[in-house]
């Protein structure tokens, strides 16, 4: 048997959490560690650890539950703006081995920044473009079998 991830546990109500709302394939709570109040996690009850080994049904539900979230965190914190985020894997930063939605209102002043701080040292915003590498790369992108 696998070892049960700290979300399977949630799930099965070994650990508490603080549930915002839930549908049939998914799941959502508060992260005991927020970024900013609010941030609220949604994980399909399905375990796997990444996106594409979700079921197409689950992957869909799971989505549906983000907009449900939005809608709940709309209402208390009076904003339409959120950064969603996913960590697809261990090398994109994702800490427990479930896939889970970040959800986080943002509001004036949050003191939240863009996804350009995750790398601090890539190059700023404007300036030219190397369109050459990216046609190139796009190209192989399309062209891969999948």
């Amino acid at each position: 048997m696998a070892v049960q991830s700290l979300f399977d546990r949630i799930l099965q109500g070994d650990v508490p959490s603080h549930k915002v709302e839930e549908g049939e394939l998914w799941y959502a709570f508060l992260d005991i560690y927020p970024r900013r109040d609010g941030h609220t996690l949604v994980i399909p009850k399905q375990s796997v650890q990444r996106i594409g080994d979700l079921t197409p049904t689950v992957r869909n539900a799971l989505f549906s539950g983000v907009v449900e979230v939005q809608k709940r965190l709309s209402k208390v914190f009076d904003t339409r703006d959120f950064t969603v985020c996913v960590h697809d894997g261990p090398l994109a930063g994702q800490e427990i081995p479930h896939v889970h939605v970040h959800v986080l209102p943002r509001t004036m002043g949050d003191a939240g920044e863009t996804l350009m701080s995750m790398w601090p040292q890539a190059l700023p915003m404007g300036g030219d473009v190397d369109h050459e590498h990216l046609a190139v790369l796009a190209a192989r992108l399309s062209e891969v079998e999948v």
